[in-house]
């Protein structure tokens, strides 16, 4: 299915629009007022710290603040030698005493229309490739764009001395025991106990209710409704419909209970990167809010389900083909699965515990708390809709500015789904059209719409960078040198950086996907750790399969049934948010496809 010529639509504006600040305008006749108002805004700043850490009473906002503005005191020895001016191996940028006026940077860039990544843009800028040095919320980062710094620190991350750390705002809101907080040890415990999840009979099932539920968005919904809609709130819903489908059961939560869950999901992404203040009003503080009753929500569905687990044993005795009968509607989902698998555990006799050993020596860690559990429900949650979501919307967007390249993938897409018409292997939805419900084999030969949804996700770029602690002092190679790292240090390996590399990628701001053309081939001649969409390693992204039959199904639906363009050119991002997007979600114009509409 090649082609001779690839349609490449250019990218620049949008990418200069996304990655570049405005200038700003000078006054000059009223320049002296403007320093004069910057003075008194840092002043009011200044006494407004002061008054949080002299009346607030949580600990945690005080040691923040305390970071923040605590110009003098007591540093550790590495701290001294840290910021000596004469290292010439420490990686160029600010030091500690920078920590207030960075910080305050980033939140800007987080709280405007050009998105947290403006701030490492303009560093990258300002001290080259490959990394610069900064401070945030009281901590030095690190960024790094190199391959080589990325296979170092993401091949074998604790092997090599590091260990994932997110900010802390990411860690309170998801929870001690989330995948993405964990320790290394107790990482690859909870990664061995959700890797069911993503086997293949689970990943056949969530394909399935996905094409399902875009089926009737895309061809019913849509088609009775205006002729715009707003990809990302469509995209939010549905994924959220089919994550927690998998989590929690389809049937589990009442309507209102489940648009209340999303609802606060939603507030939680938004409060991962807001400055870290524990004060009724602020962005943080209501993502707390949401998180709890999240927890809420699935403590009582746990509480509920053990209940009856507990019910059923009494009834059962020792008949568990009695028990899955009474549970058949839960047993198919994640939460159900880990319930069931510890209630086994416990009424298990000495025999088959040590058979189970034998299978797996590591078994015991496969039966979870309910901390463990309901922290890692929110994260797949999170991990599973917001990012695929956002990623669904980049992709729609690109098409959307490459109208050629849209009505070639169309054609392509439509002809596959004759093909498979013609070859039996739909199952039908009645509708006897090219509409037919997907399988996993369908989307295995969809090799042009896979390219589309590998190159939308090098140019969105959904997880910008992924962050790792020294647990000692170090050597980072970057490029042709290497830069020294102190204990404790956070580095930050740059995805979007090396995404928009041009010694990497050709033409890297435009949107190309003929560039993934033949995977084996392209893989053999990339260079090692430049596509770092779902990370690397030890700690690399177990749903990434799902999350790319996702978009493939999404944009199957979409292109064989409509044409679109953009409602709103407008390309400011959605503030606060951890997952950069569009601020308008991403408004299109709808036109049906006319011979689609004469085939139903």
């Amino acid at each position: 299915m090649g082609m001779a010529k690839p349609w490449i639509g250019s990218m620049d504006g949008m990418m200069h629009r996304q990655l570049q600040a405005p200038a700003c305008q000078s006054h000059s006749s009223s320049s002296f007022l403007g320093v004069s108002c910057l003075l008194l805004l840092f002043f009011l700043a200044a006494i407004y710290c002061i008054v949080i850490i002299t009346t607030c009473n949580n600990n945690n906002n005080n040691r923040l603040i305390r970071q923040l503005i605590r110009f003098k005191g007591r540093r550790r020895k590495n701290d001294r030698r840290d910021y000596n001016e004469n290292n010439a191996d420490a990686p160029p940028g600010r030091g500690w005493w920078w920590s207030v006026v960075e910080t305050l940077a980033f939140v800007s860039a987080n709280s405007s229309g050009r998105g947290f990544y403006h701030f490492v843009e303009a560093r990258h800028r300002r001290y080259g490739p490959p990394c610069f040095r900064t401070a945030l919320f009281g901590a030095t980062h690190v960024f790094v764009s190199s391959p080589d710094a990325a296979r170092s620190l993401l091949a074998a991350d604790h092997a090599a001395g590091f260990s994932k750390r997110y900010v802390r705002t990411v860690a309170d809101l998801l929870g001690e025991h989330s995948l993405l907080c964990a320790s290394h040890a107790a990482h690859r415990a909870l990664r061995r106990a959700v890797a069911p999840l993503f086997n293949a009979q689970a990943t056949a099932s969530l394909a399935a209710n996905f094409d399902a539920l875009t089926r009737r968005l895309i061809k019913r919904h849509w088609t009775t409704t205006t002729s715009t809609v707003v990809v990302l709130d469509a995209a939010l819903d549905i994924t959220f419909e089919a994550i927690c489908d998998m989590l929690i059961g389809r049937t589990t939560l009442q309507p209102d209970v489940k648009r209340q869950l999303q609802s606060d999901v939603l507030a939680v992404t938004r409060a991962m990167l807001a400055f870290p203040l524990r004060l009724p009003g602020t962005r943080f503080h209501a993502g707390l809010r949401a998180r709890k009753r999240i927890m809420e929500v699935l403590r009582q569905e746990i509480a509920s389900r053990q209940r009856r687990i507990m019910d059923d044993m009494e009834e059962e005795e020792e008949d568990d083909d009695d028990h899955h009968h009474h549970h058949s509607k839960h047993d198919n989902d994640f939460l159900q699965s880990l319930l069931l698998l510890r209630r086994r555990r416990r009424r298990s006799q000495q025999q088959q515990l040590l058979q189970l050993r034998q299978q797996s020596p590591s078994n015991e860690d496969l039966f979870l708390t309910d901390d463990q559990i309901v922290d890692n429900i929110l994260t797949l949650i999170i991990a599973g809709q917001v990012t695929t979501a956002s990623a669904i919307t980049w992709m729609v967007k690109y098409l959307a500015d490459n109208k050629d390249f849209q009505e070639t993938l169309r054609s392509v897409q439509l002809e596959l789904a004759l093909k498979h018409k013609a070859d039996g292997d739909g199952d039908g939805d009645g509708d006897g059209d090219a509409d037919a419900p997907l399988t996993l084999q369908h989307l295995n030969s969809m090799e042009l719409a896979y390219m589309t949804v590998k190159e939308s996700l090098r140019m969105a770029s959904i997880v910008s960078w992924f962050p790792r602690v020294a647990l000692e002092d170090c050597q980072v190679a970057a490029l042709h040198t290497g830069f020294h790292i102190n204990k404790g240090w956070i580095v930050n390996i740059d995805a979007r950086a090396l995404h928009y590399d041009a010694t990497l990628y050709d033409n890297p701001t435009m949107f190309d996907p003929s560039r993934f053309k033949g995977e084996d081939t392209y893989t053999k001649r990339q260079a090692p750790y430049s596509f770092l969409v779902f990370g690397a390693g030890g700690r690399t992204c177990l749903g990434m399969n799902l999350a790319k039959i996702m978009m493939l199904i999404f944009l199957h639906h979409l292109v064989t049934n409509w044409r679109w363009e953009m409602a709103d050119d407008d390309p400011s991002l959605e503030k606060w948010a951890m997952f950069p997007r569009l601020k308008s979600g991403c408004p299109i114009h709808l036109t049906p496809i006319s011979d689609q509409q004469e085939a139903s």
